[in-house]
């Protein structure tokens, strides 16, 4: 279950120096018998290592040797093939319509940014989701931004297979990851003294897991792209069945509905938007002070709202709620934030008392410090006194790997998984 990040974690994109092709109403009108248009063709490149040292006379075709290399050389090839980004598609709108039973089916989810269904698209068990677009985007944008995104491949994050435009409204498809998110894992409301994260090291392997997957978002997607998340909370966070791996939820949501500009993105300054009206979307609790005040989302506030999900993980309460006060009727306000802060000034005493009780005092207590501490650094009010998520993803790596071997020292099972079916 529990394993160290590695670079073969990360299919970077291949650089292409051919543009993608241009996209307009018309294509979306399929030529062929498929229903969706692909933005590129696959390579065939992959197909060249066989023929050409096989053919060269270094073995005899006729012997066993050379059956058993060709036999093994077809399967490396298609676990390789496997294992490749798909290319991203462009779907007709008839085919979400279908897919989804013309938005009739039961929801997978409801909010009031979204909504979402699960249902099987070309075969393929996919969730696609109804965001509004927030900004127009040039079609050229959208289709070099979609396509890098498309090929970006991390093991933390969910793939966005393609999209489709009707309206004023984005559907991105994504593929579906057997799961439940992180608040439910956390916070059974049926039994909520029960988790399925009841030992450390798997938190902590989730912990390092978003923050790998982020990591590769703000800096290692695109070959001269950065891209921002701009939804990270617990509840965009899926805790997969059985290696309990997490794994990021609408990655390119906000570059694909106009949620960033490239204003936004080149800013170095923040100040109060120049609109009379400004409509500003998240979530309570997560949302950096500086979003709330200007409404320019940054990569600075992915790592606000990361340093809040972590907060979370290690103490296993509520980002943000609020307590009837029986003194004065009436609400009192508790942060997450807030009372890491203060057990964090108690020193290693503070912060074992305030991590999650369900743990069992079942951890390395230095380690735990160490992750409050990072967090806090995370959560600054001063976005220039943040650390960049390359600089978390290393630390969290580095705590992670202690925690193995703490675990490893005491003779406790690091390789286990469960089930995260309903108790």
């Amino acid at each position: 279950m529990c394993r160290s990040k590695k670079s073969t974690d990360v299919i970077r994109p291949r650089s292409s120096n051919s543009k993608g092709p241009s996209f307009s109403p018309s294509s979306q009108k399929p030529k062929t018998s498929k229903s969706s248009s692909s933005l590129s063709q696959p390579s065939s490149s992959t197909s060249i290592s066989n023929n050409s040292v096989l053919s060269s006379g270094y073995f005899d075709k006729n012997s066993s040797y050379y059956n058993s290399f060709s036999t093994q050389a077809s399967k490396n090839l298609s676990s390789i093939r496997d294992s490749l980004p798909e290319n991203p598609h462009i779907y007709d709108f008839s085919d979400i319509c279908s897919a989804t039973n013309n938005f009739r089916s039961n929801r997978f989810s409801s909010s009031s940014a979204s909504s979402s269904w699960l249902c099987n698209l070309q075969g393929k068990q996919v969730v696609i989701f109804q965001r509004k677009m927030r900004r127009p985007i040039e079609l050229a944008d959208l289709v070099h931004k979609l396509s890098v995104i498309c090929r970006s491949h991390h093991s933390s994050l969910i793939k966005l297979l393609g999209v489709s435009l009707s309206g004023n409204y984005v559907y991105l498809v994504y593929e579906y990851v057997h799961g439940v998110n992180l608040r439910d894992c956390l916070r059974n409301p049926k039994n909520p003294s029960f988790t399925v994260l009841s030992s450390w090291i798997s938190r902590m392997q989730i912990a390092a897991d978003i923050a790998s997957g982020l990591d590769y978002i703000h800096h290692c997607s695109g070959l001269e792209t950065s891209f921002t998340h701009n939804h990270i909370k617990i509840t965009s966070i899926i805790v997969a069945e059985g290696s309990l791996m997490a794994k990021i939820c609408h990655f390119g949501t906000a570059e694909l509905c106009g949620e960033v500009t490239k204003d936004e993105e080149s800013s170095k300054t923040l100040g109060r938007s120049k609109s009379k009206v400004m409509k500003i979307e998240g979530t309570r609790g997560y949302m950096a002070p500086e979003l709330q005040f200007t409404g320019l989302v940054t990569q600075k506030c992915d790592v606000y709202a990361f340093g809040v999900v972590i907060l979370e993980l290690l103490s296993g309460k509520e980002a943000l709620k609020f307590l009837v006060d029986e003194e004065s009727g009436g609400y009192q306000r508790v942060s997450v934030i807030d009372t890491a802060r203060e057990a964090a000034a108690g020193g290693i005493a503070g912060v074992r008392t305030w991590i999650d009780r369900r743990l069992k005092d079942s951890f390395p207590v230095d380690v735990a410090e160490k992750m409050v501490l990072v967090a806090l650094e995370c959560v600054e009010e001063d976005p220039k006194k943040r650390p960049d998520m390359d600089k978390v993803a290393g630390q969290v790596s580095k705590l992670y790997l202690d925690s193995k071997n703490w675990a490893d020292n005491i003779g406790l099972p690091t390789d286990i998984s469960v089930s995260i079916a309903p108790r």
